[in-house]
């Protein structure tokens, strides 16, 4: 591990303060009590963390910090010996998220300007399908001898380069008629931990060989937190294919590779804890990372989506919460389990305790709208835009929100980076469809938004076609800023568009979980209502709009069904010839004209 922070920089945040100096069962009022107690929520995301102070009684953020990640996503060469990676990698550094417990935390707490001694628990929350192979001490293997390898490396979600093994867990079990997989929308995705460590042990053997642990960042920050291994139902249940009360057999695991037969055995079982539950104590050396009393209560880990349902008081049946960033991902609970095709997963109290989460996704919304701003927009627009003050996200919305649906004669697949729902397919790739040579830079923009759009509505429709009631649509993250992408979900939805009130949706999610794990609320659902906020139906569909949208959605379904579910699979063979091109031996250089006979 990292030296701790100097003493000079964390012990005038309360550093060294215990758990019994936190006077939680005092003689004072509840509302006394309440009103000087804080709990502390960090949300580890794709490119960065953020850490909240969040007042107990009534969830008001009282301090906020956010540290980028210095690594970022690792997608191109490997940090230790530069090492070109294959196409469709990605990966992470772990001391990257170490780091944001040693920034994001102490310097949320002082920007709140809060006695750290009032800090009751704290929570985080991570990109789900995160994974890393670790030692049985949980140290990353990329931190070990071993750090020179690629597969020793912590895969980011949107890692997607086991989509071969994905396809193959897939077919053995509909082959074998597995239960689970219906649980799954009849497919496992290439994203989640069966499929990468498969893929780890193909490729890699040795590192495989190694891994003595193989467990999702969510359990492993709180492991760092802690010191103790924990597994949480939530990543078991959606990314883990834990189904009733067990893992896929080891027969099963063996038809895939006969060396894979223990890995839910000995990589992956452990007790499984409920969200909100309390995970262990805050170490002496966490402590002196975050500035934050030793022995105050860590919560069970959690995943980003599915824990800001408690900050959007999405927890009951039917709200429908859509944490839109660099991708989406939907969750809602139902009251009746259902197997619904295509979507990532239902678990039993995978949101919370006495409902059926159910999940689905999009694997890229935030990170198209971010690639077209840097592949498709000319010098002038940038030149417009800082004359004007704006970004180009600013510039383009306010050049095509004038448009009339349809006007730009365009319609696009938000496949970009494959699709996680309801195809369940990373192979697929994006596609936009009507352009000339009139066509403006903000049209294309345009077409993206509403491609995502009609993304989410065929999530929506396949959840009410499988029986689960979707009665409220409700946006966190930070593309709920912005009011045009907001308006066209209202109009192709057709139904209002309800926003979470916090600005960081995800770390609120996790502080209302860390003060159900310090016990200052009985339950999530009591902690949402107290804690989280809402702003109902803030976007109302347009009727004339939405009539609009209905024809152009129904392109879309052309092209979904053609380029998706048809037998021509040309997305495949593009791909195929890519990935071919992109891994195949430089051919030699000619020789140059001097030096030819």
């Amino acid at each position: 591990m990292p030296a701790a922070p100097s003493v000079a920089r964390w012990s005038l945040r309360g550093a060294g303060l215990r758990t019994k100096d936190v006077n939680v069962t005092s003689s004072r009022s509840p509302a006394d009590r309440d009103a000087v107690r804080y709990v502390v929520g960090v949300d580890f995301g794709s490119l960065s963390g953020r850490a909240v102070v969040v007042r107990v009684h009534d969830g008001e953020d009282v301090g906020t910090a956010v540290h980028e990640y210095r690594h970022g996503v690792i997608d191109r060469q490997l940090p230790t010996t530069g090492v070109a990676l294959p196409p469709d990698w990605a990966l992470q550094h772990p001391d990257d998220w170490r780091e944001v417990l040693r920034t994001a935390v102490p310097d949320a707490v002082a920007s709140a300007g809060v006695d750290p001694g009032l800090v009751i628990g704290i929570a985080t929350d991570f990109t789900a399908c995160t994974v890393l192979p670790v030692r049985r001490d949980g140290r990353p293997l990329s931190e070990t001898g071993l750090g020179h390898r690629p597969h020793a490396w912590p895969k980011l979600w949107k890692h997607h380069a086991a989509q071969g093994q994905a396809d193959r867990i897939n077919d053995l079990a509909h082959l074998r008629a597995e239960k689970w997989i219906a649980r799954y929308g009849g497919r496992i995705s290439a994203e989640w931990q069966f499929a990468k460590a498969l893929q780890v042990l193909e490729e890699d053997p040795q590192t495989y060989a190694a891994t003595e642990r193989w467990i999702e960042a969510a359990d492993w920050i709180v492991w760092q937190l802690t010191g103790t291994e924990t597994r949480n139902t939530c990543t078991a249940g959606y990314k883990g294919i834990h189904q009733d009360g067990r893992y896929p057999s080891e027969d099963y695991l063996a038809a895939l590779h006969p060396d894979f037969g223990d890995f839910a055995r000995t990589r992956l079982e452990h007790p499984l804890s409920p969200l909100g539950s309390r995970a262990g104590s805050l170490t002496a050396e966490a402590a002196a990372w975050t500035g934050l009393p030793e022995g105050i209560a860590v919560a069970v880990g959690n995943v980003d989506a599915h824990v800001a349902a408690a900050a959007a008081q999405a927890v009951e049946n039917g709200r429908l919460l859509a944490v839109m960033g660099t991708s989406t991902c939907h969750v809602v609970n139902g009251a009746a389990l259902a197997d619904v095709p295509g979507i990532c997963g239902v678990v039993d109290g995978g949101i919370v305790d006495g409902a059926y989460g159910y999940e689905a996704g999009q694997s890229a919304v935030g990170d198209i709208f971010a690639w077209w701003l840097a592949q498709g927009v000319p010098a002038g627009y940038q030149a417009e835009a800082d004359a004007r003050g704006e970004d180009l996200h600013q510039l383009l919305t306010r050049k095509c929100a004038g448009q009339p649906v349809g006007g730009h004669g365009l319609v696009a697949l938000d496949w970009m980076n494959g699709n996680r729902s309801t195809l369940v397919d990373h192979h697929l790739s994006g596609v936009i469809v009507g352009l000339t040579l009139a066509t403006r830079p903000e049209e294309v923009y345009r077409a993206l938004l509403e491609a995502t759009a009609f993304g989410t509505r065929t999530i929506v429709d396949a959840l009410e076609r499988g029986g689960v009631p979707v009665h409220e649509f409700i946006v966190t993250g930070g593309l709920k800023r912005n009011a045009l992408l907001m308006q066209i979900y209202a109009d192709v939805l057709r139904r209002p568009v309800s926003l979470a009130a916090s600005a960081q949706g995800p770390a609120l999610g996790a502080a209302i979980h860390a003060a159900v794990a310090a016990g200052a609320h009985p339950d999530v659902r009591a902690a949402a209502a107290a804690m989280g906020r809402v702003q109902r139906s803030a976007y109302l569909p347009d009727p004339g709009r939405a009539d609009a949208y209905d024809a152009l959605y129904a392109e879309y379904c052309a092209l979904h069904d053609h380029f998706g579910t048809g037998p021509d699979k040309q997305l495949h063979r593009l791909r195929a010839l890519r990935n071919a091109a992109l891994t195949a031996p430089s051919p030699a250089a000619p020789p140059s004209p001097t030096e030819r006979p």
